[in-house]
């Protein structure tokens, strides 16, 4: 594990696979209660499928990095998208990205992409993104609170965040404030000028298959639903999820860029 030196303080990172100057980079976002090492082996099963390079990190709050002060402004995701995720392939040193994004992630992948226009940019693959808030996705975000406060939660989450409860209220209280209720990323949808690939499991608790058909409304989008997934297709069913996003990474690289 290694770490990054950003404005707002220190996250920690890691790499797989070749170097940004022998191949484009897949950058995982994680989940709204993730970290690098809650990927668990996904990222050394896309790199081998790629070939490519493969860069994560954990987010301000999260695993070993900075902590962060609470409560999280409404805007966390955009600020993630717009200010600190660009810094962060800045000092990787990233020429050509893939973000690849889990939940939360997927949500700053779409952000990033309709926001910024970054050249470096070859593509986004999300998974269980949220573009807009579902009455299901608060219900079960309800549960989960209780399960952290009465069950254990909270100790698991502990062996791979260093300030446990900053993570998990700065994700949680977010999504139940009531003013979150207004949060809407589509109209970032209709800007994105790269490749999209987007997932979902059947059987996701957090939301419905409406997200996938209202990306499909406002961009062109290889969308597939994972039968028996629920909100982490990676974990869930890897098989597919591995092949479909291995694929689409492989089809983004253009012709002779190294």
């Amino acid at each position: 594990m290694n770490e990054l030196s950003l404005t707002r303080g220190r996250v920690e990172t890691a790499w797989w696979g070749p170097s940004p100057d022998r191949a484009p980079t897949l950058v995982l976002l994680h989940e709204g209660l993730g970290c690098i090492k809650l990927w668990r082996d996904f990222p050394t099963a896309l790199q081998a499928a790629t070939g490519f390079g493969l860069f994560a990190y954990s987010r301000f709050g999260y695993g070993g990095s900075d902590p962060i002060a609470l409560p999280r402004p409404m805007t966390y995701m955009h600020e993630e998208a717009i200010e600190v995720l660009p810094e962060v392939l800045d000092k990787a040193g990233i020429r050509q990205a893939i973000l690849v994004g889990h939940s939360d992630g997927g949500s700053i992948a779409a952000i990033h992409a309709g926001a910024t226009q970054d050249p470096r940019l070859l593509g986004i693959a999300m998974m269980a993104a949220h573009f807009f808030v579902e009455n299901l996705n608060i219900a079960a975000i309800r549960q989960i609170k209780e399960t952290y406060e009465t069950g254990d939660l909270r100790a698991r989450l502990a062996r791979y965040h260093t300030d446990v409860d900053g993570a998990f209220h700065g994700w949680n209280g977010a999504w139940l404030d009531p003013r979150f209720r207004q949060f809407d990323i589509t109209g970032y949808l209709e800007a994105i000028r790269v490749p999209i690939c987007a997932l979902q499991g059947t059987d996701d608790p957090y939301g419905t298959d409406e997200q996938l058909r209202v990306l499909e409304r406002h961009a062109p989008a290889d969308t597939r639903l994972i039968a028996g997934a629920r909100h982490s297709p990676h974990l869930e069913a890897p098989a597919e999820t591995l092949a479909t996003i291995a694929a689409f990474a492989r089809s983004l690289q253009p012709e002779g860029s190294f």
